[in-house]
């Protein structure tokens, strides 16, 4: 179990802080923290404002993820998707929505835009060599065994 300190923001009274919406749910929903609607036009994107700031353990990163409802039903995604959010970083939490629909989408206040997912970071080092062994893939890629 990781402690993951978390601050709702001064001016964000009313911004909900993420939850589980279920108890096998991996994600924690994140909510607009906005005062008034935003209309997302097809194919615009927008940094829309969360009102909170985690505070996670070295080791430990937050991903934000779409919420597959508002993919699937309306073209709604995370431009940057996962969008990872270090450590060491203290700032507000944003989401940069685009919407990839062929219409108009609004966000309310307190409308559920994504997921937030903490996942282990594993403790690497790079070390440039000469040659890398070979596999059975090789450098086959980018759809090189079939669609």
């Amino acid at each position: 179990m990781y402690p993951i300190k978390i601050k709702r923001l001064p001016g964000y009274d009313h911004a909900k802080i993420p939850q589980r919406m279920s108890e096998g749910a991996s994600g924690f929903d994140i909510f607009a923290a906005i005062n008034e609607p935003i209309r997302l036009r097809a194919g615009e994107r927008r940094l829309i404002p969360t009102g909170f700031a985690i505070e996670m353990p070295i080791g430990v990163e937050a991903q934000i993820r779409p919420r597959s409802g508002l993919a699937l039903k309306h073209g709604i995604s995370i431009l940057n998707t996962p969008g990872t959010i270090d450590a060491d970083y203290r700032g507000e939490v944003g989401v940069i929505i685009i919407n990839l629909g062929q219409e108009d989408f609004e966000i309310k206040p307190g409308d559920r835009i994504a997921q937030l997912v903490f996942v282990e970071v594993p403790k690497v080092t790079l070390e440039e060599v000469e040659e890398l062994s070979d596999s059975t893939r090789g450098t086959g890629g980018f759809g090189h065994t079939g669609r």
